[in-house]
């Protein structure tokens, strides 16, 4: 390394910026007096104005990407190395050569307040004042090549140059690259921050002062929600079926499920972290609890029994191939299964359901699929008994609506960011808006706690009917009455962000305000984990006077940390226990706390709003709701005949949840979950108007001829559903037939009935007859037809000619009867021979003597 190189890179920033800024004014002075403005652009362009990104967003040019890798310790304790080193890779990425590269770690004041654990890392690089020398990297970096590198600095003040702490705290970190790129000057390139949380001083060395522990007479309670979820993957338009497979949109999910992927990471994490049997950490499980969708449960459970995958995603309705995740499927199942058995668990949302679009729907029974049966999702297919009575909405925010829909449903509790949940009298106000207490400037100020649980006495449930009052033993004190109110349960918005940013993928929560939310992904997996750290450890190292010492952890629900960073952060909670500065609490307890003595109301925060599921799938997805509700109703539950009418319809029921669903809605592009939604939509409503179209009437071939005008009318009905189903005909009778209503019928699944349809007609002309098929409550059924009907029956015609010809007939009859009791001949017997005559009569004499002697001898015999 030559001298130069060394001596530039240790040129302090001050200096270097003050040439440049001198040397931008006379050149702008310049251009001035000459009246070109046009080299202005050129100039704001040039090398010497490069600012760092990190954190920052910046718009200049970059030339060199700045990437920590590692910070070892993670977390400063009592017992740790007294040096922290930090690794990192310094990476071209502009299109000229870089060089004497150089980089250093500077120090910011340790953060005061929670809203100092993300504003901290958009401070300029001023701001962190404290700095260390500058260490070599690299002579020469070309485009596209990388260097690693590993700096040390001591902890505590001494001799040498080193961070200065003196005390326990959570302390920003920047990492500062200077650089020369081709045709400019030295100049600070790239940073990188991060917080260091200090548990703990260590001993520098035997002769040094001793360790400063943090002090650990209030140790804050702590809980941690360890969410299980996923976007929604199967197929819509589906129904249930006995032996029908899933169709799943891709096989992503198996993926998540094997090993490596991100669901086996979650969970194995939590498995080593808890152990099993005697090694099991009691401490640190008592304070977790798992938070399962029930939609990726269900998915998960249908995969062990194979499943199919779409050839093209954006195709629904095309070519599927066989899935491969069965025993991924089913191996993590079963662990998951062991792991609920010994500890908490609780169902989310149905696939993270949006709660205030789910109230704006107003479907009583979309309602209770989405809320109620989550639980019993949960605990059929672990075997286990979740916790019941608590609801966590995706968005950790909820308007008046939402939490009167969940106070209707029985839940008294609901999971809330702090910020949601403000001071009757505060909601909207932006000293809440932009996080509890903090205010819009980039320093910290003091800030206050959320209390662990308030009271909404304006969300309240529905009057229950009336119900008799329970027996009360004589002497003993009454039962104490449920509140009526909604509780909300807080977490921390700060630890909840910087969680949300560990991982891939990593969104910004609807909670963080709007003056700390930057893009993330600029920061490492590494740096975005120290934050994390970070921000789970600050309550603990900074107890305050008279409150109440409570954390509740909340990840995202759809969470992309890997197993070492998942282990990371539960390491990181049993090290805050071990160091008495935490106390794990479990969720049970913490529902069980009472609420804060101020009453408090919701607001709902502006970003969760425009997070929200969009007003335009609200009202389509009521109508195929009640679409659903109605044909329920009508169909019939047989006895040991599957699919039930509730197995049959409730998958569409889930994919009209599935529209409502947040998943993938916090990226800044709500184009793809649109179009997701817009999909759902689509296929469920092509599938129930095909349910409807598969009971119908089927139309006769040609005309209809009654024997009489009392003969019925012979109609057939076909049923195709699965299901057997309730009927009426709806027959628009002309008004010269009268068609009897034979009432509610029944079809079986799968088949056809004949029905004879007592009918009454007075017409022999040809008569049209409409018919369709309704369910019992008026519901129109497949297609409507018409029959055509001819009578023979010639109606009052008939019946005169009938009377004229009865009385020609006795008239007749009894003109011959008189003309024989007067002996005169009958003019009709004219012309027919005497002797004819004779021999007739003699004929039927001798024939009547024959009979006579005839039956006297088998009398006799």
């Amino acid at each position: 390394m030559t001298q130069t190189f060394r001596h530039r890179a240790a040129i302090p920033w001050g200096v270097v910026a003050g040439r440049q800024v001198g040397l931008f004014r006379i050149i702008v002075a310049v251009l001035t007096l000459v009246g070109s403005m046009t080299a202005v652009p050129v100039l704001l362009a040039a090398p010497g104005s490069a600012q760092p990104n990190g954190s920052n967003n910046s718009t200049t040019p970059k030339f060199v990407k700045l990437s920590l890798d590692s910070v070892t310790p993670s977390a400063v304790t009592t017992t740790s190395d007294s040096l922290l080193t930090v690794s990192g890779t310094v990476t071209n990425i502009g299109d000229r050569v870089v060089d004497d590269i150089s980089v250093r770690i500077q120090r910011a004041a340790a953060v005061s307040a929670p809203s100092g654990l993300r504003s901290a890392l958009r401070l300029d690089q001023v701001n962190y004042e404290l700095t260390g020398p500058f260490e070599d990297v690299v002579e020469r970096l070309s485009p596209g090549q990388r260097k690693q590198f590993t700096l040390s600095i001591p902890l505590r003040p001494g001799d040498d140059a080193s961070l200065q702490i003196t005390e326990p705290g959570v302390y920003p970190l920047l990492l500062n690259v200077n650089g020369e790129p081709a045709y400019g000057s030295q100049a600070r390139l790239d940073d990188a921050r991060f917080l260091l949380p200090v548990l703990g001083l260590p001993a520098a060395g035997p002769d040094a002062p001793p360790p400063v522990p943090a002090p650990t007479d209030a140790p804050v309670a702590t809980t941690l929600l360890w969410p299980l979820a996923d976007r929604p993957r199967m197929v819509a338009g589906a129904p249930g079926s006995v032996n029908g497979k899933v169709e799943l949109t891709d096989d992503e999910l198996a993926a998540s499920l094997g090993k490596g992927g991100r669901l086996e990471q979650l969970l194995g994490a939590l498995e080593s972290a808890l152990g099993s049997g005697a090694t099991r950490d009691r401490g640190l499980a008592s304070a977790v609890c798992v938070a399962v969708d029930p939609d990726l449960l269900l998915t998960v459970q249908a995969m062990t029994r194979g499943y199919r995958v779409l050839a093209s995603p954006s195709d629904p309705d095309g070519a599927t191939r066989e899935g491969t995740g069965s025993e991924h499927a089913q191996t993590w199942l079963d662990r998951l299964r062991a792991l609920a058995s010994s500890v908490c668990t609780v169902a989310l949302p149905f696939a993270q359901v949006d709660v205030t679009a789910l109230a704006a729907v107003n479907d009583p029974e979309l309602s209770a699929r989405a809320l109620h049966a989550p639980a019993e999702i949960i605990d059929s297919i672990l075997a286990t008994r979740s916790l019941r009575g608590v609801s966590l909405p995706d968005s950790g925010s909820i308007d008046m609506s939402g939490g009167k829909l969940l106070r209707s449903h029985g839940f008294g509790t609901a999971v809330l960011a702090d910020t949601a949940a403000v001071p009757v009298g505060e909601a909207g106000s932006a000293e809440y808006s932009n996080g509890r207490g903090a205010a819009v400037a980039e320093t910290d100020v003091a800030e206050s706690a959320a209390p662990e649980m308030v009271r909404l006495p304006d969300v309240t449930a529905q009057p229950a009917p009336e119900q008799s009052p329970p027996a009360v033993e004589p002497g003993a004190p009454p039962a104490a009455q449920p509140d009526p109110a909604l509780h909300a349960a807080t977490f921390d918005i700060w630890s909840a962000t910087a969680l949300a940013a560990v991982g891939s993928n990593p969104p910004t929560p609807s909670f963080t305000p709007d003056r700390v939310r930057y893009d993330v992904t600029n920061d490492s997996r590494a740096a975005r984990l120290q934050d994390a750290l970070g921000a789970v450890s600050w309550s603990a190292l900074h107890p305050e006077p008279g409150k109440p010492r409570s954390l509740l952890l909340m990840p995202p629900q759809q969470w992309g940390a890997n197993r070492d960073e998942a282990a990371a952060l539960l390491g990181q909670l049993e090290l805050l226990i071990r160091n008495n500065l935490a106390t794990p609490r479990s969720f049970p307890d913490l529902l069980a706390q009472p609420p804060d003595a101020q009453p408090h109301e919701l607001d709902y925060l502006p970003q969760a709003a425009e997070d929200a599921v969009p007003a335009r799938f609200v009202l389509p997805t009521r109508d195929q709701g009640h679409r659903i509700t109605e044909l329920m109703r009508a169909l019939v539950d047989v006895p040991e005949i599957e699919p039930t009418p509730r197995q049959f319809l409730t998958p569409l029921r889930d994919d009209l949840l599935r529209v409502l669903s947040l998943s993938d809605r916090r990226t800044g592009n709500a184009t793809q979950p649109d179009t997701f939604a817009q999909r759902r939509l689509d296929q469920t409503t092509r599938t129930m108007n095909n349910m409807y179209r598969s009971v119908t009437v089927l139309p006769p071939g040609g005309v209809y001829t009654l024997a009489s005008e009392q003969s019925p009318l012979l109609l057939v009905a076909r049923n195709d559903l699965p299901v057997a189903i309730r009927i009426r005909f709806r027959i628009e009778a002309p008004a010269e037939t009268n068609i009897t209503d034979i009432g509610e019928q029944q079809l079986p699944p799968k088949g056809t009935r004949s029905f004879q349809i007592p009918t009454e007609v007075s017409d022999s002309r040809n008569l049209v007859i409409p018919i369709s098929l309704t369910t019992p409550d008026g519901v129109a059924l497949g297609n409507a037809t018409s029959v055509s009907v001819r009578s023979n029956a010639y109606g009052q015609a008939l019946a005169i000619i009938t009377a004229c010809a009865g009385l020609l007939l006795f008239l007749l009859a009894g003109r011959r009867l008189w003309r024989r009791f007067r002996g005169e001949p009958d003019p009709a017997d004219e012309g027919f021979d005497p002797g004819i005559r004779r021999r007739v009569n003699r004929y039927r004499r001798a024939r009547k003597r024959v009979l006579r002697e005839q039956e006297h001898g088998h009398d006799e015999g």
